[in-house]
């Protein structure tokens, strides 16, 4: 297909980017081959003793995000693509360079390519300190520990328990971009904030709207933190400020109190 040479490109310099680290034993004892090279192979972005084969354009990478990456940097947009987890067939031990079907353990030297792996989202993590689990109503596999998460099936993703009926539901807020950097955030690899609103969007691009004295929600205008002494100061200000009573509260919400800049309804035309 075409972009399988422009992979094959870039497939290098995502190679050298991935660790590895062969055991010297000539020979292991069968109960201690499934440990064998446990966190020495992978790459930026997992631990993991195997490479997967990319069924879209027939390369090896050590992970999808790699090939996603390398993808996204060929010089024709028109060969852009991303790797579809559950398309992945095929993988390549790290440790033999026995190419396999998917399975947890290789069939030709016996090790464990990944301390976990979920055989629906063929993924493979050797670093199991981060938590994973798979939830069967996302269709992917999460970090953090299946005990501090719920699943909000109106809002479409995995929450914290601490938001367990405490925070506003908004249909499917985690299938769509980041409203900051316009990333998808239902599998960002990043921390996800739910704001009071419900809307969501990264940690990071929360905190550096923050930071540039943006306090509403990008998409619906709400505050997200608490701005009650600033209402009350703009409410004491237009007290002490002379203006025709049509002007008065104009942009005030009777709901929240608040002061929004961003109109609900059209205006009314003169009759």
């Amino acid at each position: 297909m075409e972009g399988t040479a422009p992979c094959q490109e870039l497939l290098l310099d995502f190679e050298k980017t991935s660790v590895s680290s062969k055991p010297t034993e000539a020979t292991v004892p069968y109960d201690e081959r499934l440990d064998v090279g446990k966190m020495g192979y992978g790459c930026q972005h997992y631990r993991r003793r195997c490479k997967i084969r990319a069924p879209c354009c027939n390369e090896i990478f050590s992970c999808r995000h790699c090939h996603n990456e390398a993808a996204s940097l060929l010089k024709n947009p028109f060969d852009w693509h991303e790797l579809n987890r559950y398309d992945v067939k095929q993988v390549v031990c790290s440790v033999c360079d026995t190419e396999q079907p998917v399975a947890q353990v290789c069939t030709n030297c016996g090790v464990n390519m990944g301390e976990y792996f979920c055989d629906i989202c063929k993924f493979y993590d050797d670093d199991t300190k981060k938590g994973q689990f798979h939830c069967y109503d996302c269709g992917i596999c999460r970090v953090g520990g299946r005990d501090k998460f719920f699943h909000c099936k109106k809002c479409g993703s995995c929450y914290s328990n601490s938001l367990r009926d405490n925070h506003s539901c908004v249909d499917n807020s985690m299938r769509h971009h980041c409203p900051i950097c316009y990333e998808y955030l239902f599998d960002s690899l990043k921390d996800t904030r739910v704001m009071k609103c419900g809307h969501t969007m990264h940690c990071e691009c929360y905190h550096e709207m923050i930071k540039h004295d943006k306090y509403c929600c990008p998409i619906c205008s709400k505050s997200v933190v608490d701005m009650s002494k600033t209402w009350k100061r703009i409410d004491e200000e237009i007290e002490a400020t002379i203006m025709p009573e049509d002007y008065r509260y104009k942009k005030k919400c009777s709901h929240c109190k608040s002061y929004n800049t961003r109109t609900i309804a059209p205006p009314v035309l003169p009759q």
